[in-house]
């Protein structure tokens, strides 16, 4: 399963999430889906402008995180 999304958030919004205060984040995908994400899965995105960008999440038939992708 593929779900793709934008997510644009600033660098004090992502920061809760990056320090462990919380642990998931809320995404909408284009399909009406709305996903939650481990925040872990962003932190590779993470930059001093925050989480800015177009993504691709793919679930295996489990629902487990196969991968997550910036497009």
């Amino acid at each position: 399963m593929e779900y793709i999304f934008s997510l644009h958030l600033s660098y004090r919004e992502f920061l809760p999430y990056y320090q462990g205060l919380v642990d998931k984040v809320e995404v909408h995908a284009h399909g009406g889906q709305t996903l939650w994400v481990h925040c872990r899965h962003f932190r590779p995105f993470f930059t001093s402008a925050g989480i800015q960008g177009q993504f691709r999440l793919t679930l295996n038939r489990d629902g487990k995180l196969v991968s997550l992708e910036r497009i």
